[in-house]
């Protein structure tokens, strides 16, 4: 495995944060972006991204940790400037990516915190490789298998949060409908999930739709919805051996999707506790970075 400054992904700008730096990675035959700064000596803190966003969702939070851990955004297989395999997209493989590109940069151990798709992937990677995790934040995701939903609901003031991973599974028609209109869909998660219509601006959706259109990623972005079932047969055969350790923080919020982390973790794992952020919709990063860096910065001097 080596690090690189090489981007599978040219034709899609990059955003540079003050004091962080760029890096790919070739983790297990992929190139995965890394985005990495803070204190090299401290804590080391990864962090992932969900749909239909990338690692700049984290950005308000990094520059907050910043001044005590080492912290790492990653974006994941497919998302932002990470390279697109044709396959390969439940939460077990990509966690193996994910934490191949963590030890590429030399980190032995670490803590993670990750959002909604990247929760789904952060439960994976604490199933297979829990001895190397400090401890583990996962922030309103629907987890398959674990909190997501059995059924998606019909009721007009729920069924608009989950109706997406129906249209996700159906094959070769999402792409047909939102090819061209990437930014439009974009536009519509983000601006009706967050509970403040002014969190994201005219740049935050050039940024999101364009990573979504580039070489294959609005693809890539519908494989994790279409192996979510793979995803979540892995999960229980996993679970079915063995219950999580390692600590583990439930991040909801106010308005979010899933109204208790902690609680709907809480039966897989041994060592869970939460906290609620207010004033909050789904995108927690983005509307409450410093609730969110405060929460992590807590569960981090808790653990050590």
């Amino acid at each position: 495995m080596t690090v690189s400054e090489s981007n599978p992904v040219r034709d899609l700008p990059l955003h540079d944060l003050a004091g962080f730096t760029h890096r790919w990675v070739d983790a297990d035959g992929i190139r995965l972006h890394a985005v990495e700064g803070g204190q090299p000596a401290g804590p080391a803190v990864v962090l992932l991204a969900g749909f239909p966003q990338t690692w700049w969702a984290w950005r308000k939070v990094m520059l907050s940790l910043a001044g005590r851990f080492r912290v790492i955004a990653i974006d994941l297989p497919g998302q932002g400037h990470s390279e697109r395999p044709e396959r390969g997209y439940d939460t077990h493989t990509v966690a193996t990516h994910v934490h191949a590109t963590v030890k590429a940069l030399g980190v032995p151990a670490y803590w993670l915190a990750a959002h909604d798709i990247g929760a789904w992937v952060a439960f994976s990677l604490a199933l297979n490789h829990e001895s190397q995790l400090r401890g583990v934040a996962l922030l309103d995701a629907g987890i398959p298998g674990i909190t997501l939903p059995q059924t998606i609901p019909t009721d007009p003031d729920r069924a608009w949060k989950t109706w997406h991973f129906a249209f996700h599974l159906v094959p070769d028609l999402p792409e047909t409908l939102l090819a061209g209109r990437e930014r439009e869909y974009v536009g519509w998660f983000l601006k009706v999930k967050a509970l403040a219509p002014g969190t994201f601006d005219d740049a935050d959706l050039d940024h999101y739709a364009a990573a979504l259109a580039a070489d294959g990623g609005l693809r890539a972005a519908l494989a994790y919805y279409r192996d979510a079932a793979e995803s979540a047969r892995k999960n229980h055969q996993a679970l079915n051996r063995r219950h999580l350790t390692v600590p583990i923080l439930g991040i909801s919020s106010s308005h979010g999707s899933i109204p208790d982390m902690a609680a709907s973790i809480s039966p897989w794992a041994d060592n869970t506790t939460g906290v609620i952020v207010p004033g909050a919709g789904h995108f927690i990063p983005d509307e409450q970075p410093e609730a969110v860096a405060a929460a992590i910065a807590d569960f981090i001097a808790g653990g050590e």
